[in-house]
């Protein structure tokens, strides 16, 4: 599809998607507006009383008018719903194999945490080509994060992990807005999405991580912690054994079954007797207020990496 002039450019690989479907329904909506527009000038004038005390002829009711006017409207109505719903699926449904990135919002900037260990604030550095899949949360408020050029956007919520993905198409610098009102400087809350040659992206990605990556920054944590002292590799711990619990089901002292996801981790760390695993007695203390979001989320990077190897026992 061409781009408009006064129309945001095409960067990603659901542009096209969206943007097909977008002037579908301002065209069919158009239509339907200078249709019925016209019908009523035309029956204003048609019909309109040429004498005084004229009395309009009787109308007979037309079947197959009537089944037109509902039918047509009902299959334009089912064909918006299918397309809609298939760019939804396809768009919060990321592939098998992504670049993962963490973002944090916070009154007003944008937090970026890459695996490798390098952040940036306000400014996010992508290679092209390759599918990027963002998890998300929020420090204080409901943020909204908002890249026109990638017609991407999701709300990022406090307390819970929003997952959105794009594969940008084109090199170059892309605007990032919050696109939800948070608060007095909400218009200042933007950034930059800079989408880079896959070569260019590891010669910068090299040039950063003075901290380590998510992974050993996430082991050091959970060692000052002390959280080794209770999640035994050798299950004599007071905690159940992590090695491989990510993404398992998890059975709790109240029957339930869960999936030990990213939010599963996290409620567990801020919220320990929420979700009791059977054969444990509630007595982890919560972590609330004593880890930041950012080192929660280098906590359950952690955890995902503890699949097939033992726990780092070494106490510090």
């Amino acid at each position: 599809m061409p781009e408009l002039p006064l129309f945001p450019t095409q960067a990603s690989t659901m542009a096209g998607k969206v943007d097909a479907l977008y002037f579908f329904l301002v065209s069919v909506s158009a239509f339907f507006v200078v249709l019925v527009a016209a019908l009523i000038i035309f029956f204003a004038i048609r019909y309109r009383r040429r004498a005084h005390g004229e009395v309009g002829a009787k109308v007979i009711p037309s079947l197959a008018l009537e089944l037109t006017w509902t039918i047509i409207p009902l299959g334009l109505g089912l064909v918006m719903f299918f397309w809609g719903a298939n760019v939804y699926f396809v768009e919060s449904r990321p592939p098998a194999e992504t670049l993962d990135i963490y973002v944090v919002g916070k009154q007003w900037m944008w937090r970026f945490q890459h695996l490798d260990g390098q952040r940036e604030i306000n400014e996010l550095h992508v290679p092209v080509g390759r599918a990027v899949r963002l998890t998300g949360t929020s420090e204080d408020v409901i943020h909204s994060f908002f890249v026109p050029a990638f017609r991407m956007k999701a709300d990022i919520i406090p307390g819970r992990y929003t997952t959105l993905w794009f594969n940008a198409t084109k090199t170059g610098r892309y605007h990032l807005f919050c696109a939800e009102y948070c608060g007095t400087r909400h218009s200042g809350m933007i950034g930059t999405i800079v989408v880079m040659e896959p070569s260019e992206y590891q010669a910068w990605l090299a040039g950063g991580g003075g901290e380590g990556s998510l992974v050993s920054q996430g082991q050091k944590l959970f060692q000052d912690l002390a959280c080794i002292t209770c999640h035994r590799a050798d299950g004599e711990g007071r905690g159940p054994i992590l090695d491989g619990v990510y993404g398992s089901k998890v059975d709790l002292v109240d029957g339930r079954i869960v999936v030990a996801d990213d939010a599963y981790i996290r409620e567990s760390v801020l919220s320990p007797s929420a979700k009791v695993v059977a054969g444990f007695q509630p007595i982890m203390p919560t972590f609330q207020g004593l880890v930041s979001e950012e080192q929660l989320l280098s906590l359950i990077e952690y955890v995902k990496s503890l699949k097939g190897r033992e726990l780092n026992t070494t106490k510090k």
